[in-house]
């Protein structure tokens, strides 16, 4: 699954780095090499392949990672391989394709 790439720019994904306590675990966590420990520090290398899952918020013990889990991308593909509708990944003001009238 590595070199999976969403939409980019549109991840929820932030990492505080004056949190960061340079544990290491959300690199451990994430299943598409999103981060590194580089200088003793969490950094996010590849923003972009985030599935949005939140292993690496969950785990993370100082607080320094957040995503909001199953808002974008992640969720659409987990819909549509499991039978539901899948939705697009992008999240804005304006109706996208995930907004259906009635809902």
């Amino acid at each position: 699954m590595f070199g999976l790439q969403y939409l980019p720019g549109v991840v929820t994904l932030t990492l505080d780095a004056d949190k960061c306590n340079g544990c290491g675990l959300c690199a451990i966590v994430c299943p598409h090499a999103v981060f590194a420990v580089q200088d003793g520090k969490s950094r996010i290398v590849n923003r972009d392949a985030c599935m949005e899952c939140g292993a690496c918020a969950h785990n993370c013990p100082s607080a320094a990672v957040t995503v909001e889990p199953g808002v974008g991308c992640a969720a659409a593909v987990i819909r549509s391989k499991t039978g539901g509708e899948g939705c697009c990944c992008i999240q804005s003001e304006e109706p996208t394709c995930c907004s259906r009238s009635g809902e």
